[in-house]
């Protein structure tokens, strides 16, 4: 096998690392890339391309997120991570893990650790990684990636999410969500969402965020069934579409262009969570970018005419 084959079957695993380390879709495919040139200009042929290329990917992520933490304090409102389409690892043996892994929710959680702390928790918990095989991917020793595990379990239990099992039910309470929201059916949105369920919209700055922040079934509920019914009105489409492993939905303006992701966390029969991200930044992966502002300038018009 070529390098260039051997890199290709490994890059889905790779981007997948890169991914949960960075919170970032371009970051993580520029990582991955930096890892295929640094493994193509290597004279000497590792003895295992997928130690040698899972260790470089997450040298190079870790020195991102460094960097990216400072970026990322001086941001503009609530920062999500780039929603995610679909994960293009894949592992029937640890399948529940990949899902519940690269949520907006876990993802969320894994930004409260150490960079040093987050790629060792990714690569042991996540993907199965041996103690040998992290240790030499984050340059410490194998006692030493222990206590980093130990220090970031104790990091994610607290708030590590759990979500419902059955995919089915989770997606049949996302389909009726979603068909309220069309119908602006506050009382059937509100019987959906849980009684604490938090909107949370994250724009950057860059475009108008449907909330800062809203917590409440009722608050929810009201501003979902007075918001929505308007961009459909003006011609916005909603997409329903998995995001980061969760029931979601992407929005487009009339001409096909992405305007947010929307997230659902789903638990216990209801939904607990609804993340938008809206930051043209965060959405160029998916597609062409519509431009919010002017679809809030057209909604007001609506709503005064």
């Amino acid at each position: 096998m070529s390098k260039a084959e051997e890199f290709e079957e490994l890059r889905p695993l790779l981007f997948s690392v890169a991914y949960r380390i960075l919170g970032s879709v371009g970051e993580a495919e520029d990582a991955v890339q930096e890892a295929w040139l640094r493994f193509d200009g290597s004279s000497a042929r590792p003895v295992s391309a997928r130690a040698y290329l899972s260790a470089t990917v997450t040298r190079i992520s870790i020195d991102v997120l460094r960097s990216a933490r400072v970026r990322r304090e001086r941001y503009v409102g609530p920062w999500f991570p780039e929603p995610l389409l679909s994960d293009p690892y894949e592992d029937p043996a640890r399948s529940v893990e990949l899902a519940d892994s690269v949520s907006m929710a876990a993802l969320l959680l894994l930004e409260r650790l150490s960079p040093l702390e987050r790629a060792v928790f990714v690569l042991r918990e996540v993907f199965a990684f041996g103690f040998d095989e992290v240790a030499a991917a984050v340059g410490r020793s194998e006692a030493a990636c222990r206590q980093l595990l130990v220090r970031a379990r104790r990091h994610m239990e607290a708030g590590r999410p759990r979500f419902a099992a059955d995919r089915r039910e989770r997606q049949e309470l996302a389909t009726r969500f979603f068909e309220a929201l069309k119908d602006g059916d506050v009382d059937g949105l509100r019987q959906l969402l849980a009684a604490d369920v938090q909107l949370t919209g994250d724009g950057g700055g860059n475009a108008p965020q449907l909330a800062g922040a809203v917590v409440g079934a009722q608050k929810v509920a009201r501003l979902l069934g007075t918001v929505f019914p308007w961009l459909f009105r003006i011609g916005v489409s909603l997409e329903p579409h998995e995001v980061n492993g969760q029931p979601g939905a992407i929005l487009r303006d009339r001409d096909g262009r992405v305007l947010h992701t929307l997230a659902l966390d789903v638990l216990d029969g209801r939904i607990q969570a609804v993340r938008t991200v809206v930051n043209p930044d965060k959405l160029g992966h998916i597609g062409p970018v519509a431009d919010a502002w002017a679809v809030d300038r057209e909604v007001r018009q609506a709503r005064r005419r």
